[in-house]
Parts: structure tokens; C-alpha cells; sequence
């Protein structure tokens, strides 16, 4: 015998999903493809490979869309006609099972709506994240590898790619700075969640005297801008720098001047890159990295003035973490914004985010629908 709530479940997630087709407007949405497809399919294509890589990531995010929009309504369809089996065959041995399936569904279309809610303007673009670990020295730092490999765990299981734009490794272990750019179809509108200080309790294996150490890591995060007319640089506002790089590179690193370092005079901010062996590609990229820190520094600015319209209070301090990773005395990580909070650590730290990060982005969608 089905359960009277399970088919209620199932009958509103049929209703969601005939909403959310409403609103996904698939016939745009395919005719998008097919112009992808087109200029895909032009000779002249591949001139320039950064514009033919940002088509095609848009083109796979849109068809990611459609193509888990028609997944989940044939797996609506496909439990509706189990059930009709189970009362056909009188089989109750199927109760449990159309049970759970329709448990993985409500989760599964929680998630796609999360997706389409990633409307604000840079959520779609490839993500600049950076961590810079706090005083502390080798703890710190270790503890800044730490995160740096939970990062590129959950990019990679998103089906991302992580590519290292400046590392700078610790003087005994971990890194003392990081930055990486993360590409995927809305990795800054995920990776926004995680800007903020991360604090870590654990025992320390730094310390011979086994003592329980706090370590704190500052995680900042930036869409990828790569278009000229976002923000207007001007060539007298820089100070570019160059110098040999240092860390993994081979033969080519303490050899040439091929590092860049770049400084915004009006603003201050200053950004690296030493990954590429070339001065140009470094540069370049460095350049990007600028660009996308300028217009991060108009989005801040543009909360900072609704924060104030609202009169919040703002606390930037470095005590103000977003989230506490414990390992001693007890296993616990907890986001201080959401409450959400998991006992497993370890998955945590093998780049199991989600929950953090659907939490944090359901409760800005709903903060700013009650504006």
C-alpha cells in the first residue's frame, strides 16, 4: 500500500516541475543550442581559443539545464507508472522503494531549482578563489592546504576545472598564499558562499606537545571577468612589477624575470601570477585577476549601500569567521550564517560542500525577496 503523503509528495513535485518548465522556456533555450552548435560548427572557430572555450562552457551550461529538467521529469514519470504497478500487482514489496525514489527526487529537484535561482549578474562565470591562511606560521598554513585541497575536490566532482594562478608554499608545510581559477557554468554563483575566514580547532601534528591549536584561513572569491568594457582601467594607474617566480616550474623557475605582480595606485589592490612560463601570459592573466577584483570591489560596494538602506551592521573583523571546522575534542564543522552543521569531517573535507552552500544561497534568495 503506497503511503497517502507519498503520493501527495509526488504530486506536488509533478506541480514543480510543470512550473519550473513555464519558467525555463525550453524552445528559447533550444534554439540557444542550436546557434551555439552553428557558430561551433564555423571554420574560423577556433582562431580564438578563449572565446570558443566561454562558448562552449555557456552552451554546456544551458544544455546541463534542459538536459536535467527532461532527467527529472522521466524520473516523475518513471515512479508514477511504479506505482501503478505496485496497485495493478497489489505488490506492496515496492512501498519502500517508490518511497526513497521519491525522496531522491525531492532533493534532486530542490537542487535544479537552487540552480535557476543563480540569476545575479557574474553567477554564471568561472570563479578566481584565493586563501590567504592568518598568523600562525606553519599551522596556518597547513591548514590553508587543507582547504585549497577541499576546494579542488568539490570543483572536480562538479566536473570543474582548477587551474593554479600563483602559489606560494609554506616555509615547513601547506602554502602561504594560493590562488586558483575555477571554471564551470555558475562556479562563482556556488563559490561566492565560501568568501569569508575559515576557523580549524585540532590537535596540532606541528606541536610535540600535542596541544589543541585554532588556526584561521581567509577565503576571497571573484567571478572571472574578462571583458575590457566591465571596468575602466587606465595604463597611468598601474605599477607592474616583475620578478623570478618560485614553487613548482622546473628548470624555468629563479631563471628568468617572467612573474608579474600588477598594483591598482587608485584602489591598492594588487594581484600576482608566476604559473605561466611566459611574462606575456602572465601578464594577461594577471591583468583578468585585476579586472575581476575591480568589479568584486562595485558588487561589495553595491551591497555596502543596500546593507546601509537596511541598516545592517557589517563585521569584517578577522574573528567574524563564516564557519568552524572542529576535529578536537569532538568532529563538527558549522556555518555560523546558516546553522547548518555535520559531524563528518571528513567528507567535508573531501570537498562535500553542497549543504553549506545551498543553505548560505537559499537564505540570501530569501533575504532579498523580502527587500
Amino acid at each position: 500500500m503506497i503511503e497517502p503523503n507519498v503520493r501527495h509528495q509526488l504530486r506536488d513535485l509533478a506541480a514543480k516541475l510543470i512550473n519550473l518548465r513555464g519558467s525555463l522556456d525550453l524552445d528559447l533555450k533550444q534554439e540557444q543550442i542550436a546557434n551555439f552548435e552553428e557558430k561551433m560548427a564555423a571554420p574560423d572557430f577556433w582562431d580564438d581559443n578563449e572565446k570558443a572555450q566561454a562558448l562552449i562552457a555557456e552552451l554546456n551550461g544551458v544544455k546541463s539545464i534542459v538536459d536535467q529538467y527532461q532527467a527529472l521529469l522521466q524520473e516523475q514519470e518513471d515512479i508514477e507508472m511504479m506505482i501503478e504497478l505496485a496497485e495493478e500487482e497489489q505488490d506492496e514489496s515496492l512501498a519502500a522503494e517508490i518511497e526513497q525514489s521519491v525522496a531522491d527526487l525531492h532533493g534532486k529537484v530542490g537542487t535544479f531549482e537552487l540552480q535557476l535561482m543563480l540569476s545575479e549578474p557574474y553567477d554564471r562565470y568561472n570563479a578566481i578563489l584565493e586563501l590567504h591562511p592568518g598568523a600562525g606560521g606553519t599551522e596556518s598554513q597547513d591548514w590553508g592546504q587543507m582547504l585549497y585541497r577541499m576546494y579542488t575536490r568539490w570543483a572536480e566532482k562538479r566536473g570543474f576545472k582548477v587551474e593554479v594562478l600563483d602559489f606560494l608554499p609554506g616555509d615547513e608545510a601547506g602554502i602561504k598564499s594560493v590562488t586558483v581559477l575555477i571554471k564551470g557554468f555558475n562556479a562563482y554563483g556556488y563559490l561566492k558562499a565560501e568568501k569569508g575566514v575559515h576557523r580549524l580547532v585540532r590537535i596540532s601534528p606541528f606541536d610535540a606537545s600535542g596541544r589543541r591549536h585554532t588556526s584561521f584561513v581567509s577565503c576571497d572569491v571573484v567571478p572571472e571577468i574578462t571583458e575590457d568594457s566591465a571596468v575602466e582601467i587606465r595604463t597611468e594607474d598601474l605599477k607592474i612589477d616583475t620578478y623570478r617566480a618560485s614553487g613548482a616550474g622546473g628548470q624555468h623557475i629563479n631563471t628568468t624575470d617572467s612573474a608579474v605582480r600588477i598594483t591598482h595606485i587608485p584602489t591598492g589592490v594588487v594581484v600576482t601570477c608566476q604559473t605561466e612560463r611566459s611574462q606575456i601570459k602572465n601578464r594577461e592573466r594577471a591583468m583578468t585577476l585585476l579586472r575581476s577584483k575591480l568589479v568584486e570591489l562595485k558588487i561589495q560596494e553595491h551591497e555596502k549601500q543596500l546593507a546601509e538602506i537596511r541598516g545592517e551592521q557589517m563585521d569584517i573583523a578577522w574573528g567574524s569567521q563564516i564557519r568552524s571546522y572542529v576535529f578536537h575534542p569532538y568532529s563538527m564543522v558549522k556555518d555560523h550564517r546558516t546553522q547548518v552543521e555535520t559531524g563528518n569531517v571528513g567528507a567535508v573535507m573531501d570537498g562535500d560542500l553542497d549543504a553549506f552552500i545551498e543553505a548560505y544561497l537559499r537564505s540570501r534568495i530569501q533575504s532579498n525577496s523580502e527587500q
